[in-house]
């Protein structure tokens, strides 16, 4: 069977504070944890007015905290915008602390524009080493029989899981080549999903990290009582990916009664391909969805986006969700 977590944006709603938004995601992973998901992830966006979690190490320490059991870690960290021993040096020290509980998956993307890139100090071509900078990362989580010369303290020894996400064919080859896990981010660009599937599991490598392909695949799932429920909280996603269409920034809005006087036919057609990978409704609604997910991917674990303005409807949605998967 399947696995079940989530990816938590850890998102700043109109009218409230990042400070909100944080207290609501420790709120998030608390229910998760006592529905059984099997882990939550944040990511790492800078210069996003609606996302609280740019200090990734951070919000994910604050997250492990606050639970118990749940599997918590990045969903990614971008490491083109930091060195590798940095990185492995702050989810060594999280795993030191929670040990067992800490996942890191890397993106090759800046997860920003580009002068915010600048801000960040970081050049634009660092991308283009990617696959070594992944190696080095993976050899400081390493036991030291090397003998390296340069060790994470913490992080050598502490094993942490690596993960490689992407939304192209690219990723899906690096975890391959790696014998790593792969997640495809098909909950906001779903086109390349079914390739970079088939071509990461007929390419994968065992290696010490995995014996066999294991793939995570991402899908926005908003369920509620009622379908035209589900469908009208929804419409907080599809604004927010029109607003990326229009290259506005804003805060998480709140839902709407008519999604066809927000955007026009152009942008309902271009965000709802972005979004195609959702499933929305009630809870039958969502048992047929998600059965259509697995049949089609043979995922070995959804990573579950739910995009809710209000916290209390969000943690329903996760209610419905885990409801839904277990009958």
């Amino acid at each position: 069977m399947a696995k079940f977590s989530i990816l938590d944006l850890v998102f700043i709603n109109e009218g409230n504070s990042a400070k909100e938004a944080l207290a609501n995601s420790v709120r998030v992973a608390k229910a998760a944890e006592s529905l059984g998901y099997h882990r939550i992830w944040v990511a790492e966006h800078h210069n996003f007015p609606s996302i609280a979690s740019a200090a990734t190490s951070v919000v994910i320490g604050h997250l492990a905290g606050h639970t118990k059991t749940i599997r918590v870690g990045a969903g990614g960290i971008m490491l083109p915008n930091h060195s590798p021993l940095v990185i492995a040096e702050q989810f060594g020290t999280l795993e030191s602390l929670y040990p067992g509980r800490i996942d890191l998956g890397l993106g090759r993307a800046p997860g920003t524009d580009q002068l915010t890139l600048r801000a960040l100090r970081r050049d634009a071509m660092n991308a283009q080493t990617f696959p070594e900078d992944v190696k080095e990362l993976l050899a400081y989580f390493e036991d030291d029989e090397n003998q390296l010369q340069v060790r994470a303290i913490p992080g050598m020894g502490t094993h942490v899981p690596v993960w490689i996400l992407g939304s192209s064919l690219f990723g899906a080859q690096l975890a391959a080549l790696l014998g790593l896990p792969y997640a495809f981010a098909s909950h906001f660009a779903p086109g390349a999903l079914m390739e970079a599937i088939a071509i990461y599991r007929k390419q994968f490598r065992p290696s010490l990290y995995l014996d066999k392909p294991y793939v995570m695949v991402g899908v926005n799932v908003i369920a509620a009582d009622t379908d035209k429920e589900a469908e009208f909280l929804f419409t907080s996603s599809q604004q927010s990916f029109t607003r990326i269409l229009r290259n506005m920034r804003g805060p998480f809005p709140p839902p709407i009664e008519n999604m066809d006087s927000y955007w026009s036919p152009q942008e309902k057609q271009m965000a709802s391909q972005m979004l195609s990978y959702s499933v929305v409704g009630a809870p039958e609604t969502i048992k047929v969805g998600i059965k259509k997910v697995l049949d089609e991917t043979k995922a070995d674990e959804l990573m579950t986006v739910t995009s809710i303005y209000d916290t209390d409807k969000k943690i329903r949605s996760l209610e419905i969700l885990a409801n839904s998967v277990t009958e």
